[in-house]
């Protein structure tokens, strides 16, 4: 499969202000590196949804600039620019009167691709996450159990082959035992595709198991940034807070055992 190499993205001194209330975003200045995974980690409220949004202009800066491969994404031809980038969500959007191969081959269809190349590239998706298309590809979304909707919903966000995926908790609704199946899948994944991907979730051990980077976000703003080795070695109070948590949870699901 031929696959373009990721883009970076850049954001350089960006606010965020919804219809005069406060700053939302404040002053976020990040570099996300082409090729990488990169976590937005933090509470429900911290911004990383509206950080997400603002790569893909559904939400546009109050102050400063995103930078998609070098050019703010304000100069970018609008349906240019959402064509260089997948969104996967935890909620899927998946059409339910499609079958799940119309689904997957939604986008390269509305972009005017010959009736060929949109089945062999459904098909190629499909299998690439682990929905056999001589299995899957004539079900409706009402007939997949959850875990397979969102394998879905990613196959959809990489149909027409995009440089960038953004992704909202897209595991966050899953039952523990297919979120841990996804997650390995997705990790494996990303080893051959090789997206630059921005990954929204709350959840310190998935941040720790996915990122390449991890921005820790509280109240609108960057607290700092960190690999995941970074982050587990860190002293810093605001990571030490999160790190005891995770210490917690783990200790509790052992003594369950």
């Amino acid at each position: 499969m031929s696959t373009p190499a990721g883009i970076s993205i850049e954001f350089a001194n960006v606010f965020y202000r919804a219809d005069g209330s406060r700053d939302l975003i404040s002053d976020l200045n990040l570099t996300i590196r082409a090729g990488e995974v990169f976590m937005l980690l933090g509470r429900s409220g911290s911004g990383k949804t509206t950080t997400l949004k603002l790569i893909n202009r559904l939400l546009t800066p109050t102050q400063g600039r995103v930078d998609v491969n070098g050019t703010p994404n304000d100069q970018w031809d609008l349906i240019k620019l959402r064509r260089q980038i997948g969104y996967a969500i935890q909620e899927v959007g998946l059409f339910p009167h499609y079958t799940a191969a119309q689904n997957v081959g939604l986008i390269p269809r509305l972009e005017g691709w010959e009736k060929t190349k949109v089945r062999s590239r459904t098909e190629e998706v499909m299998r690439l996450v682990g929905l056999p298309p001589d299995q899957f590809s004539d079900r409706y979304p009402s007939q997949l159990s959850g875990g397979e909707r969102q394998r879905l919903g990613m196959a959809r966000a990489l149909a027409a082959d995009p440089p960038i995926l953004l992704m909202d908790e897209p595991f966050g609704a899953l039952d523990p035992l297919t979120r841990a199946r996804l997650q390995a899948d997705f990790r494996q994944l990303q080893q051959t595709l090789h997206k630059t991907v921005v990954f929204v979730t709350h959840d310190i051990g998935e941040a720790l198991l996915l990122g390449d980077h991890i921005a820790l976000m509280e109240k609108g703003r960057v607290r700092g940034v960190y690999t995941p080795r970074e982050f587990l070695n860190s002293a810093e109070p605001h990571v030490q807070e999160y790190l005891e948590a995770f210490r917690v949870n783990q200790q509790i699901l052992r003594s369950e055992q």
